[in-house]
């Protein structure tokens, strides 16, 4: 109880408007982020679900290239690395290469999720559809596609949820986020815990809120 008696409780009120002004650049990385990893993670499952020779072979190494190692360690090796070994690219923004970091993240853990979900529609479907002279595309659209987003809409809101969370490591690299404004803000008073406290509370909140989201969209989609 003593630690949290002690808790600067106006600092906390104070830097919380701070800190939501802030989530702006969180949202942004991770919307942005989340649009060009479901695209990508799309493709890469149709790929594997497909079993295109060669391209296989290269999204089962991307995948497991970006599910085995920690994503900071990915955003070291783009900004520090690809970033300053071509010397146009050294000029964008540390905001790119955190978005592209979480966008080629993020896109292994969907595309794993939608091919699963692309497995799970019944071949006998696809049979019919393929006797009816459909194409692979239009089989895809028509058929998979309906039923397999159904499944997945689950593990996709808790990919958007781990994209919201994952945001918080750009700080590393000067973007100036929730996380970074958290960490100025703390260091002039020397109140990191209630910082960190209030930044707890927004990731929570926002995490709350996708939630609510997410059971929303289940229902609507059970309906069709």
């Amino acid at each position: 109880m003593s630690m949290f008696e002690n808790l600067d409780i106006e600092f906390m009120v104070e830097t919380m408007p701070l800190l939501l002004k802030a989530t702006q650049m969180t949202l942004f990385l991770a919307i942005f982020s989340l649009v060009i990893a479901f695209v990508l993670g799309l493709i890469i499952a149709a790929i594997r679900y497909f079993n295109i020779k060669v391209l296989s072979q290269i999204a089962r190494f991307y995948v497991s290239f970006f599910r085995g190692t920690p994503l900071i360690v990915q955003l070291f090796l783009i900004y520090f690395g690809v970033f300053t070994m071509y010397p146009m690219l050294t000029e964008l923004p540390a905001t790119v290469a955190a978005i592209v970091t979480l966008s080629l993240n993020s896109a292994a853990y969907m595309s794993e999720t939608i091919r699963a979900a692309f497995e799970s529609v019944d071949r006998g479907q696809i049979e019919a559809a393929l006797s009816l002279c459909m194409t692979k595309l239009q089989y895809m659209r028509r058929i998979v596609l309906p039923q397999s987003m159904r499944v997945a809409l689950p593990s996709l809101f808790n990919s958007l949820i781990d994209l919201i969370k994952g945001t918080s490591i750009a700080f590393t690299i000067g973007v100036s986020e929730m996380m970074a404004m958290g960490i100025y803000e703390g260091s002039r008073q020397f109140n990191y815990f209630e910082i960190y406290f209030d930044i707890a509370i927004i990731y929570y909140v926002m995490s709350v809120i996708l939630g609510f989201l997410q059971k929303k969209l289940e229902y609507k989609m059970s309906k069709y």
